[in-house]
């Protein structure tokens, strides 16, 4: 059952909490001690568009990616229902708001269609456009086969890792802005912080070596992660790097604890944790820790794996409905405000 339970929790890993951000920060620096706020029943509007289209991108944007060398990222995933969203109408739609990328997690997609894990982005995108926003300023795409029975085999692979880079990177030149905002949940968010941090990786199932490429700091400039594992699933300490996405290498597994000292941490986790505050100009999380899949609490060897280190702050829920999944899809209004005006309500 152990075994059965952990590769379940590595489905798009996401938590909810809010505690502040610059002079707001609700949490002592040093403390773990989270300041628990008003019910996000206070704090979401109300959505009043349609639901989101599964269309996928928009024509043009499809048309601008043919032309400009991103025919072979295969952005547009047709085929998956929902499996991109986002892009211009036509020549003649300007983009005001700086872009949002949303990244996904393990076995989720961009747009959900009502499969159980599998709620991509719907929540959020549908809140965006009710409050200011238009399609062609806000993009998600699908990495990975989007199939809960293949997700233990999900890990920071080349494919995964190089997918979301190109996209941030394509968003960012098509649109013609000099900075996006990347809002990831679960693995997306180790993806994402990869992806931006850039530099050498190793992929053993995909050629070994290889560059990521230069940091993308500069071109992001707001980074929201939610329900991310920063410091690995508890979970896979259980069953060892039995699995990719437990794997000591390109996995989520957080080591073990030896007279005091974690030892063991994963090489990619151990990369991302070697600078801090690369992610953006300003840095957020969201977690819960009634998390229901990542478990113990949100809590990996005395400290919340899913903070973000050097963070300029947090969102963090402590009870139900805020597990691993609504901490993404109940918390629109938040990453809104994160976003556009770096803030935590």
């Amino acid at each position: 059952m152990r075994l059965r339970h952990s590769l379940y929790l590595m489905g798009p890993l996401l938590f909810g909490t809010l505690t502040g951000c610059g002079e707001g920060l609700d949490t002592a620096p040093g403390s773990d001690a989270p300041a628990i706020e008003a019910p996000a029943s206070e704090q979401l509007g109300t959505v009043e568009s349609a639901a989101v289209s599964t269309a996928g991108l928009t024509t043009h944007f499809r048309s601008w990616l043919s032309a400009n060398g991103y025919s072979a990222d295969n952005f547009a995933r047709t085929d998956l229902v929902g499996g991109s969203f986002g892009g211009k109408e036509s020549s003649t739609d300007t983009v005001v708001n700086t872009p949002v990328i949303f990244i996904h997690g393990n076995s989720d997609k961009a747009v959900g269609t009502g499969t159980a894990g599998q709620s991509g982005w719907n929540n959020s995108i549908e809140y965006f456009l009710a409050n200011g926003y238009k399609s062609s300023e806000l993009y998600a795409t699908t990495w990975g086969p989007a199939d809960i029975m293949q997700t233990a085999n999900q890990y920071h692979s080349k494919p995964n890792i190089m997918h979301v880079r190109r996209f941030i990177e394509a968003v960012k030149a098509y649109t013609g802005k000099s900075k996006v905002h990347v809002i990831a949940h679960s693995m997306g968010v180790t993806l994402a912080r990869k992806a931006i941090l850039g530099g050498s990786a190793n992929d053993s199932l995909n050629g070994g070596s290889y560059d990521v490429g230069a940091s993308l700091t500069s071109s992001v400039d707001t980074f929201v992660g939610i329900a991310g594992a920063n410091l690995g699933l508890t979970s896979c300490y259980l069953t060892g790097p039995s699995t990719p996405t437990c794997g000591a290498t390109n996995g989520l597994y957080p080591g073990y604890l030896f007279g005091g000292v974690v030892l063991g941490r994963s090489a990619f986790l151990d990369n991302l944790r070697s600078k801090s505050g690369y992610e953006g100009s300003y840095r957020y999380s969201i977690f819960s820790t009634a998390d229901e899949i990542i478990g113990y609490g949100g809590v990996v060897y005395g400290s919340y794996t899913s903070r973000i280190p050097g963070q300029t702050g947090e969102k963090v829920y402590d009870a139900y409905p805020y597990g691993h999944y609504n901490s993404k899809d109940l918390t629109a209004a938040v990453q809104l405000s994160m976003v556009k005006y770096h803030t935590i309500p």
